[in-house]
């Protein structure tokens, strides 16, 4: 029996669903998408939650029935009186999606803001996983208050893990993302970085040179994506290595591929898999992801 917590920032999701200006609802973002699929290979015993702040208004409402309906725990969840969350819209353009964001009135940018409610949604966990969009959405002190609460869960026992997903029109400039990313890392114990993303704000030549910048911040297991090419993987007992991953023939839709990498990889090395077969498992979660579309692809997608 194990207890998962994914913090972050759930959405509203606005997709196309024909030419004729027709949207479908939903609800997704990258932690969030992450903990949905940890639920989906996780054993019943493992309990996965999400700890976010909602408003109190209907949106809020199912947003919480949807995290239910999911086998999501929202026991972790912060209602803030006034409050809503935020909302996305895609568009798509030449086959390729683009997004438009309104989270502003997103109650999720206070998550920092009661550090007794913070520092209570840590404890007892066995595994925490956040991303550099979570720290985005704060405000930049607010960033500090959360990492320190990071850091004390870590210290009493749990296994942290955070992925640089990179939003920059989140952050207020280049020298924020850089401090954010690396205090992020600092906390963690697993860092999942893409080195499509880390090169051009890190100036990092090699994927190599991603994991042993990670590394030397504090991690124990650093798995570097790039794009379809092999993933670098670095373990602290184990230094280098590269594992292959498998060709996708069709590319549908890349949401969520590094959001169902990560939950691949986590829920293998949570089952006691060692890096390189939690990672492949990862690998192929991602690969029967893409071929479909949205964020949250139907469970008779993914693998046995």
């Amino acid at each position: 029996m194990g207890a998962f917590l994914a913090l972050g920032e759930c959405m509203v999701e606005l997709a196309p669903v024909s030419a004729g200006g027709l949207y479908r609802r939903g609800f997704a973002g990258d932690s969030f998408n992450t903990a949905w699929y940890a639920r989906r290979l996780l054993p019943q015993e493992w309990s996965v939650d999400y700890a976010t702040c909602v408003g109190d208004d209907p949106l809020s409402d199912e947003m919480l029935a949807f995290m239910q309906a999911e086998g999501i725990g929202t026991d972790s969840v912060r209602r803030i009186e006034g409050s809503s969350v935020g909302l996305y819209m895609i568009s798509v353009q030449d086959g390729e999606r683009q997004f438009c964001y309104w989270r502003g009135q997103s109650a999720a940018r206070q998550m920092a803001g009661d550090l007794k409610w913070l520092d209570g949604v840590l404890k007892g966990r066995d595994m925490i996983h956040f991303s550099a969009i979570t720290l985005a959405i704060l405000p930049p002190k607010s960033r500090e208050f959360f990492c320190g609460a990071i850091a004390r869960a870590r210290k009493k026992g749990a296994i942290v893990t955070f992925d640089t997903n990179l939003r920059p029109a989140l952050w207020e400039s280049t020298d924020a993302m850089r401090q954010g990313l690396s205090m992020g890392a600092r906390t963690a114990d697993i860092v999942l970085p893409s080195f499509d993303e880390d090169s051009v704000l890190f100036e990092d030549a090699t994927p190599a040179e991603t994991a042993e910048r990670y590394a030397a911040l504090g991690a124990d297991m650093v798995a570097v994506k790039h794009r379809s090419e092999a993933l670098t993987l670095w373990q602290r007992d184990a230094g280098l290595s590269e594992l292959q991953v498998p060709h996708v023939e069709t590319v549908v839709d890349t949401t969520a591929a590094g959001d169902s990498f990560a939950a691949g990889l986590l829920a293998g090395l949570a089952m006691g898999a060692g890096l390189e077969e939690a990672a492949a498992q990862g690998a192929k979660l991602a690969g029967r992801v893409i071929g479909a579309p949205g964020a949250l692809v139907p469970e008779a997608v993914l693998p046995a």
